[in-house]
């Protein structure tokens, strides 16, 4: 990030100056009330009715075409764009006509924030526009935005570039309007899913972020530490734990739209802060919340785009209920055509390593049958799926299946090859909680650092009896991302994580530093050379070596008698 101002940021800060001259105040304080949008009138106004007489409108300004006594600019407020005709005696009905020759057509500049008050009409080429009375200054802007050219139905010099784009997501949201609809999609998301909650009468509730014991999840957690407290600290990795405390207080359901933090790797599916959805219901089990799961999201589905069908990438998908289901044993034995069942956790390995998976001794049984499902199987599923029925070592906070032992009541829905929801019929056995904990605090000893922690307190909830229960737990930014077709998770987060921005150190150099330092290379010159090369006076010459050699730019070498500059 360069201090170097440009020279348009030089002269938009002139135009600032001159506007105060002027005795206008570039940011006003008091309200501006507003009262349409330029969505209302683009759609609503009807010529013949003469309707929208008085209306007050602000925007950004985002084009303007100065001629003369009259222009025309075109502002862009929350809604869209739409088209103002200014007319010099409109906005200067006395004899002082500064606002237009001066305010309008030489200081104001595209990206400022404008109020206009007038009249809506339509121009002989049949467009609607805004015919201003009154222009007021709102904001004015000392950046230039990126241009966007078109041409030819063409568009040029867009503002693409998606590192540029997430790290200035103000500008993108600018620029590139189409991109709000994103996120007006991912709160009607929200918003459909918290009513459906709502309505089957289940309580939104509130859970701790920072945790003395990372619990909930199988997954590396951010660390930090307490100062009052002297005690480390974890950012949550999921909220399961709590909630599941909730229902053994006597709650019949919960939810809760939750910030979680993973330390681990980031792609385009995944980012280390994430918002994930979990609702727990007493007396149910995973075979009711696999019909609660599609009704929820065929109904989240119409919410965000009018139709239980969204288009991903190549993919049509259908959040239609009922979804197929399909057991873990029987999608591995699909692809892969060997069956898990009753296998043993080396010869699970011995498999995955025939398949050409990349595995090692640190994994258990239950994680060498996640890398295999996820490697061979997990991407077939582009419709949605349910898959049931998880091995006992892969789901240590489930319950087992009611029919086999070896396995747990657990469902995940795929959606285009990703997982997208993760539910149970919740373990309320504290006794087989207990063990299941101790077998990870096991793994974990063996050098699995996703392994979970021993939560004594959830342990000692769970003694005071947790009834029957099913949760569900869905990856918002996933789902967003398969109901608006995009492929990157960072494109449905306003800010997604980035690598700090590059700070560019700018180095202010006087006249004689910069005559010095074009006399230098990388190659020493001996220092009487470049003293004669600049022509500076002796005490230049010295003012000029010491300010670069403080600045870091040069070097002066010693050999014996004979002394050499260098540019660094």
């Amino acid at each position: 990030m360069s201090t170097v101002l440009s020279e348009q940021e030089q002269q938009r800060r002139l135009n600032l100056q001159a506007i105060i001259d002027l005795g206008i105040d570039p940011y006003p304080a008091e309200e501006f009330k507003i009262n349409v949008s330029a969505a209302d009138i683009l759609e609503n106004y009807e010529r013949d009715k003469l309707n929208y007489k008085s209306i007050r409108l602000a925007g950004r300004v985002m084009s303007r075409r100065v001629m003369g006594s009259a222009s025309f600019m075109e502002l862009q407020d929350s809604s869209g764009r739409i088209q103002t005709y200014v007319k010099r005696d409109d906005i200067c009905p006395g004899e002082d006509k500064t606002l237009y020759n001066t305010l309008f057509k030489k200081l104001l500049d595209i990206g400022d924030i404008v109020g206009v008050d007038g009249y809506v009409f339509t121009t002989q080429t049949g467009e609607i526009s805004i015919h201003v009375e009154k222009l007021t200054l709102l904001t004015k802007s000392l950046r230039p935005l990126p241009v966007v050219k078109e041409a030819d139905g063409k568009t040029f010099d867009a503002f693409t570039d998606p590192e540029q784009r997430y790290r200035m997501r103000y500008v993108d949201l600018i620029v590139n309007p189409q991109n709000r609809d994103i996120f007006v999609k991912r709160t009607k998301l929200f918003n459909a899913m918290r009513n459906y909650f709502n309505n089957a009468g289940y309580m939104e509730v509130e859970t701790p972020i920072l945790q003395s014991i990372p619990g909930g999840a199988s997954a590396r957690p951010f660390i930090t530490h307490h100062n009052a407290l002297d005690i480390p600290l974890y950012l949550r990795i999921a909220n399961e734990l709590y909630l599941k405390r909730l229902i053994v207080g006597g709650f019949d359901g919960v939810y809760e739209f939750s910030k979680n933090f993973r330390n681990e790797g980031m792609d385009r599916t995944h980012n280390p802060e994430f918002t994930a959805m979990e609702i727990y219901v007493a007396y149910k089990d995973y075979n009711w919340m696999m019909e609660f799961t599609e009704k929820l999201i065929e109904n989240c589905a119409i919410a965000v785009n009018g139709t239980t069908k969204a288009t991903f990438g190549e993919h049509e998908i259908d959040f239609k209920a009922p979804y197929k289901r399909v057991t873990m044993a029987q999608s591995i034995l699909d692809f892969t055509g060997f069956d898990i069942s009753g296998k043993t956790e080396d010869e699970i390995r011995q498999a995955a390593k025939g398949m050409g998976i990349a595995v090692n001794e640190t994994m258990g049984k239950g994680k060498l049958i996640d890398e295999i499902f996820g490697e061979k199987c997990e991407g077939n599923y582009i419709q949605p799926t349910y898959i049931t029925d998880y091995p006992v070592e892969m789901s240590p906070l489930t319950k087992k299946h009611r029919d086999n032992p070896e396995l747990t009541e657990r469902f995940e829905l795929m959606v285009c090859g990703k997982e997208i929801a993760n539910a149970y019929s919740e373990l309320n056995d504290p006794i087989d909680q207990r063990e299941r904990f101790e077998e990870q605090l096991r793994l974990s000893e063996k050098g699995d650092d996703e392994a979970m922690f021993i939560d004594q307190d959830f342990l000692r909830s769970l003694e005071y009896g947790m009834p029957p229960t099913s949760g569900l737990g869905i990856g918002m930014d996933r789902l967003i991302m398969f109901l608006t077709n995009n492929p990157s998770i960072q494109e449905v987060l306003f800010f997604p994580q980035m690598r700090p921005e590059k700070q560019e150190i700018v180095v202010e150099l006087t006249e004689d530093e910069k005559l010095l330092l074009a006399q230098l290379s990388e190659e020493p010159i001996l220092l009487a050379a470049a003293k004669e090369a600049t022509a500076l006076s002796g005490k230049k010459w010295d003012a000029a070596t010491k300010g670069l050699r403080q600045k870091g730019l040069i070097d002066i070498l010693v050999d014996g008698d004979n002394k050499s500059i260098v540019k660094k």
